[in-house]
């Protein structure tokens, strides 16, 4: 059975469960079923290596609590057997009562926040089985342990679809949308920022970590495969936080599947922290977001930054700036209004990035890109340290309404890409001196100056003028023709 088969059918299984009601739901349940699915391939590979050096491998999960255990017991014959398989409502209350309390106290029993016992246990602690039928429950056992998991091609596989069905979360109500990016657009801001190995990529409004597992595969990629280069992509590369349960939940099952073990992922309010107190060690050397906006902060949280304002999108785009190391370089983004709104907040937010870092391109997004919003949005690219002098700014327009069944696609990407080198004047793309922007205001509003002029429309005066040019034209020309006749 393929992958996309299998994630249908549990699909139906859950959308008949009256505990699940949504596409959110959907993939919350599908997630730590597959999350303990995929643990049980990674202790066996683990068991399996140790075994071929002649040493033991100390599980992470106890015997009761592993897969082969409690959720797939088999007989002899490679079956499920159901005389030991514990179902219905028996199974429910060892997944509420036994297995979720027993995995959520990995976090108070873990080393470090930088293990994956640790991440077990913060999964568990916030997720809730909803699953009420312990019959489904069987069922989607059974469905999830015919998966494979162990080859890349495998992984690669339903690491894709698992993508897929984050973007269908978009679809199942406002709060969908805020996990999924265009992985076109994501993959061009990389493509700017062009992250190297031995630099740090961080997204402090991780999501369903798209863009950190999107730079794992460029810089996987790119460089030279050897076991240093993949502890340091694995462990000390990428990093994130996330405010909201199941956007954590899936963006550490999203990067695991991506081939990241245990994720630097932070469960925490970003904007919580203050940027005062933000060190150098607390510094990256790339940082890649789209941070939702729209929301308002309780004044309590923008007391923790020095331009003051409610909206979500301001705070972070100070927050990122103060995680930037020095010659850092950023993509992020953000609606178009914070280019031109002049409330207080908006300009001096404008006066902070082009002062403090060289904010060398901005790219306008046309309306659609994003599934569900309305929002009109721009990808500032910027580097610390120094002050802007020259905005390069590129407007994209693919030639068609963007939408769900024509959306997005790296084609649309690739002029942006590839002309950003140079930055040059084009019908899309303009140079801007900031020397020329007004100080008052600091208005950085998308004017195309090079956007060809539409001839004007005529007066009628001139038009019936030709019109009577034209027919005295056409007589004369009837004329000859009946004198030749």
């Amino acid at each position: 059975m393929s992958f996309e088969q299998t994630f249908k059918n549990i699909d139906d299984l859950l959308y008949k469960d009256s505990g699940a009601d949504s596409e959110l739901d959907y993939i919350g349940q599908t997630s730590w079923v597959m999350f303990l699915r995929y643990l049980d391939e990674l202790e066996q590979d683990k068991a399996d290596q140790a075994e071929l050096k002649g040493e033991e491998y100390q599980y992470i999960v106890e015997e009761e609590y592993r897969w082969p255990n409690w959720a797939m017991p088999k007989g002899a014959d490679g079956k499920l057997d159901h005389h030991v398989a514990i179902t219905g409502p028996d199974l429910v209350q060892f997944v509420d009562g036994k297995l979720f309390p027993y995995l959520a106290k990995f976090k108070q029993t873990a080393e470090s926040a930088q293990t994956i016992e640790y991440k077990i246990g913060e999964i568990f602690s916030e997720l809730k089985n909803k699953i009420q039928s312990g019959y489904n429950l069987r069922e989607i056992l059974e469905y999830a342990d015919e998966l494979p998991f162990r080859a890349s091609t495998d992984k690669h596989e339903l690491s894709h679809l698992y993508e897929s069905k984050i973007k269908n979360m978009g679809n199942a109500g406002r709060n969908g949308g805020q996990y999924y990016t265009p992985r076109p657009l994501i993959r061009a801001m990389i493509n700017v920022t062009d992250p190297q190995m031995g630099e740090t990529v961080y997204d402090g409004a991780a999501g369903s970590c798209g863009f950190l597992c999107e730079a794992y595969g460029y810089m996987y990629e790119r460089m030279e495969q050897n076991t240093d280069n993949l502890k340091t992509l694995q462990e000390s590369t990428f990093y994130g936080k996330e405010k909201k349960n199941l956007a954590y939940v899936i963006g550490i099952m999203n990067m695991i599947l991506h081939g990241i073990e245990a994720p630097n992922i932070i469960h925490t309010n970003t904007l919580g922290e203050n940027i005062r107190d933000i060190q150098e060690k607390n510094r990256y050397h790339v940082i890649l977001a789209n941070p939702p906006f729209g929301g308002k902060e309780r004044p309590e949280v923008q007391q923790n930054f020095d331009i003051k304002t409610g909206e979500t999108a301001f705070l972070f785009m100070q927050h990122f700036i103060k995680s930037l190391k020095t010659g850092g370089r950023a993509a992020i983004v953000i609606k178009n209004t914070v280019l031109s709104n002049t409330d207080n907040a908006s300009v001096a937010l404008r006066k902070l990035i082009l002062e403090s870092c060289n904010l060398h391109t901005i790219l306008d997004m046309p309306g659609g890109t994003f599934l569900g919003a309305g929002v009109k949005t721009v990808i500032l690219f910027f580097q610390k340290g120094e002050p802007t002098k020259k905005i390069w700014y590129y407007q994209l327009n693919p030639g068609r309404n963007m939408g769900k069944t024509n959306p997005l696609n790296d084609k649309d990407m690739a002029p942006f890409v590839e002309l950003q080198k140079t930055k040059p004047e084009t019908e899309q793309s303009w140079n801007l001196k900031v020397a020329d922007i007004d100080e008052a205001t600091f208005d950085l509003s998308v004017k195309n100056p090079n956007t060809p002029e539409e001839a004007p429309l005529r007066a009628p005066a001139d038009i019936l003028s030709e019109m009577e040019s034209l027919d005295a034209e056409t007589n004369m020309i009837l004329k000859s023709i009946k004198e030749l006749i």
